[in-house]
Order: structure tokens, then sequence, then C-alpha cells
């Protein structure tokens, strides 16, 4: 397996989904959601950069709503944990996001064939 090309992937998805947290933020960023509502929002504003990417180096769909489901996924655990008041508002995004990255990295292992080579550019 190339671990190098894997690195890339994993790194390339990053910085798509910050790029789609930080461009989507600047519209969906002046609302004032709430917070479970709000980290669904820049959720999807996330799943949108890395699918976009994803797409275009040619991932299919089922994998690429795969990895977005790794976006959401976060929600179950930490909002019955925010609902129950063990965590507020900080600590629903903190957890959320400490699960996010870990949960995306195990994807990836699940299909590391798929994440440990070149895939064309379209």
């Amino acid at each position: 397996m190339n671990w190098k090309r894997f690195a890339l992937h994993y790194l390339e998805m990053v910085v798509a989904m910050f790029a789609g947290m930080l461009l989507l933020g600047l519209i969906t960023g002046r609302w004032d959601l709430g917070p479970e509502l709000g980290y669904l929002v820049m959720a999807t504003n996330m799943s949108i950069g890395m699918a976009a990417v994803m797409l275009l180096r040619g991932h299919s769909w089922p994998r690429t709503l795969e990895m977005c489901a790794a976006m959401y996924a976060p929600a179950l655990v930490a909002f019955p944990l925010f609902w129950a008041g063990a965590l507020d508002e900080h600590g629903l995004m903190m957890v959320t996001h400490v699960i996010m990255f870990p949960l995306m990295l195990a994807v990836m292992l699940f299909r590391r064939e798929e994440y440990a080579h070149a895939h064309a550019h379209h």
C-alpha cells in the first residue's frame, strides 16, 4: 500500500473541508442558528468542499457520500450529551471535531485501496 499517497489523500480532504467551512461560512456564519443547527450547517459546508475535491479527483458518489457521512456522524454522540447537559456549546463543537477526524481516517482505512492510489483528474 502506498502510505504516502494515503496520507496525501487525507490531507487533501482536510484542506478541502476547511476551505468549504471558511468560504461557505462567510455566508452561513451570519445566521444565529443555535448550536445543533449551527454544527449541521458547518458539517454541510465542510462536506461540500470535501465532496467537490473527491469528485474532481475521480472518487465515486458512494465513496464521496460515505466520507461526507463522517461529518455528520459525530452528532449522534455529541447531541445527546449536549441535550443531557454534559456538554456546553463549546464542548459540543470540540467533541464533534475530535470525533470527526479519526472517523474520517477510519473510513479511509476501511477503504484503504480507494485512498492509497492516485485518482484521475477530470
